[in-house]
């Protein structure tokens, strides 16, 4: 176990997070249906050459969980990822983000990129079809009211159900059988607000492309070959980003960290490494 450090945002809310081995700083930021959790497979061969850190968003025990919806959102997410970095005193580190934390980590890196070394964003890009916002957001509303009202066991199975993890059930029963009980045991009003308040008001890629645009900070897109919501989000910012590669995952879904963890310790090993070096160069 590393050092466990429970942090104090500026608007109150207790985080909860752990930094486990020593080296250039990784910070991981977890997908809507994940948690810190989701990072273990890859930290007992990480942290022999990196710092890792890893903390549950807030909304996710045992960080707290604000019962209103206006404590989340995007803005929220990624002062929260800063926070975190300043509690382990890392002025500038790697980040690693699933889904939703690919998210956080573009913005922060967009905003603050005297903070960011570089980006490993994997699984991103579910709801940004712009000629599809209005159904998103409706669909936003009925996921948070599933994980309102229906028993938490009844609402992880339904959500884990999407096309996009039939990769993962289908090669690992077991570990995906692990992956919708830990999703069940997380907080109803936490999923819900973070679904309303982050996930339907969060900028779509393409709203983001001008910044992304001018974004230096090295970036590696990771996505699955049976990743479908993910897969046009993924193209759109390694043609965009300029400083950006796209590594296509075959025979995976969304949950590349959990389906493929040892190729996927070598992708974050091997991108940081390059980083570090400075070797990441791509031609544009």
């Amino acid at each position: 176990m590393g050092e466990v450090v429970r942090i104090k945002t500026d608007d109150g809310v207790t985080l909860v997070a752990e930094s486990t081995g020593s080296g250039p700083a990784i910070l991981f930021l977890h997908e809507f249906a994940g948690d810190a959790r989701d990072w273990a497979p890859l930290l007992p061969e990480l942290s022999r050459e990196f710092r890792c850190i890893t903390y549950n968003a807030r909304g996710y025990p045992p960080s707290e969980v604000p019962e209103s919806v206006a404590a989340y959102s995007q803005d929220r997410a990624v002062t929260d990822a800063v926070a975190v970095l300043d509690a382990f005193d890392v002025g500038r580190g790697h980040l690693v983000g699933h889904s939703m934390g690919s998210y956080t980590a573009l913005h922060l890196a967009m905003r603050r990129p005297d903070r960011v070394a570089s980006v490993l964003a994997t699984g991103c890009g579910w709801g940004s079809d712009p000629n599809a916002r209005a159904e998103t957001i409706a669909l936003c509303g009925e996921i948070a009211r599933m994980f309102r009202e229906a028993p938490p066991a009844v609402a992880a199975r339904n959500y884990a159900a999407a096309p996009m993890r039939r990769a993962f059930r289908a090669r690992n029963p077991k570990g995906f059988a692990d992956f919708v009980a830990r999703l069940a045991q997380h907080s109803a009003i936490g999923s819900a607000n973070t679904m309303l308040g982050v996930q339907a008001r969060r900028p779509i890629l393409s709203d983001m492309a001008p910044d992304l645009a001018r974004m230096t900070t090295p970036l590696l897109v990771v996505v699955g070959d049976d990743d479908e919501p993910c897969f046009e989000g993924s193209l759109l910012l390694r043609r965009t980003a300029p400083n950006s590669a796209l590594m296509v995952v075959p025979r995976c879904g969304h949950q590349i960290a959990l389906e493929e963890p040892d190729l996927f310790t070598r992708a974050v090993r091997g991108f940081v490494r390059d980083v570090e070096a400075g070797r990441w160069t791509t031609p544009r």
